[in-house]
C-alpha cells in the first residue's frame, strides 16, 4: 500500500540522519549564519526546516508541492511555508541567499528548469545547494542475493516518474545552468552494527510499497528476512552512491538558457 505522510516523515527524518555531517560540512561554506533568507524546495514534512533557524537568525522559507506533507511541516511555526511546484517558484528574482533541495532532483520531471527556477531566485554571489541525490545505478548489496533489492527499486522509481540516476547527472547541470565554482561530491558511509528498529521499519516501508509497484511482494518476503540474518551477523553492506552540488549564482545579470 502507499505511504502515509507519517512513513513519509520518517523516511524524510532518517535521510536528514543520513546527510547531516555533510550539511555541517556544506553550512559554514555557504554563510548559513549570515543568510537573511533560506529555502528548501521540496521541503518535504519539514525534517530539516528547524535545523536552519538553529545556524542563525535567517527568515526560513519551505516549498512542496504535497499539501499533507506542509500540514506535518507546520509543526514548525516559524517557517514561511507555501504549495507550489518547483518548475515555476512563486518568489521574485534574487529574493534568498541560499536555496537548497534534498532528495528532490531525481522526482522533478525537468531538474534542469528547477535548478533555472533556483539560480533565478537567489541574488547574485548567493548559493545553490543540492544535498543530497543518490545514484541507485551504482548501489552495492551483499550478501549478493540480495542484489535483486537494488534492481527492484531501479524498476519502482522509473515506473513512479523518478530518475534513478540522478547523483551522476548532477555535476553536469549545475554547470548547465550558470553556476559558478561548482564542487560536486559523494556522501561517504559507515556501517556500525545493525540499524535500529525505527530505521529498519523505515527502510522496508519504502522496500515493500517499491516491491507492491512491481509485484515482486512474495520474493520480497524471503529477502527481508535474508537481509536481516546479514545486519545480525555483521555481513550486510548497503551502499547507495550519494552525490551532493554547491554552485555560486553569477553576479552577471545573464544565465544561460
Amino acid at each position: 500500500m502507499p505511504l502515509s505522510p507519517i512513513d513519509w516523515h520518517r523516511r524524510f527524518t532518517q535521510q536528514a540522519r543520513w546527510t547531516r555531517d555533510l550539511r555541517a560540512y556544506l553550512y559554514p561554506r555557504v554563510g548559513f549564519s549570515k543568510a537573511e533568507r533560506i529555502l528548501d524546495v521540496g521541503c518535504g514534512t519539514g525534517a530539516l526546516l528547524g535545523e536552519f533557524q538553529s545556524q542563525g537568525d535567517a527568515l526560513v522559507y519551505g516549498l512542496d508541492v504535497q499539501r499533507a506533507h506542509l500540514k506535518l511541516a507546520q509543526t514548525n511555526e516559524a517557517a514561511l511555508l507555501s504549495q507550489g511546484d518547483a518548475h515555476q517558484l512563486p518568489y521574485p528574482d534574487s529574493l534568498f541567499d541560499i536555496t537548497l533541495c534534498h532528495y528532490l532532483l531525481l522526482w522533478i520531471s525537468n531538474p534542469t528548469q528547477a535548478l533555472h527556477e533556483m539560480v533565478r531566485i537567489t541574488r547574485p554571489g548567493g548559493a545553490v545547494l543540492a544535498l543530497a541525490e543518490p545514484d541507485y545505478g551504482g548501489r552495492i548489496d551483499h550478501p549478493p542475493e540480495l542484489e535483486q533489492l537494488g534492481k527492484w527499486q531501479i524498476e519502482s522509481l522509473q515506473a513512479q516518474g523518478a530518475d534513478p540516476f540522478m547523483g551522476r547527472k548532477l555535476a553536469g547541470l549545475f554547470n548547465k545552468v550558470g553556476l559558478q565554482k561548482v564542487e560536486t561530491g559523494v556522501l561517504g558511509a559507515q556501517w556500525q552494527g545493525a540499524p535500529s528498529k525505527e530505521e529498519w521499519q523505515s527502510e522496508w516501508a519504502v522496500l515493500e510499497a517499491d516491491a507492491e509497484l512491481i509485484k515482486g511482494i512474495e520474493t520480497l518476503r524471503g529477502l527481508k528476512a535474508r537481509a536481516e540474518q546479514a545486519w545480525q551477523s555483521g555481513n550486510r553492506v548497503l551502499f547507495v552512491p550519494t552525490f551532493y552540488a554547491l554552485g555560486w549564482v553569477s553576479t552577471r545579470s545573464v544565465i544561460p538558457g
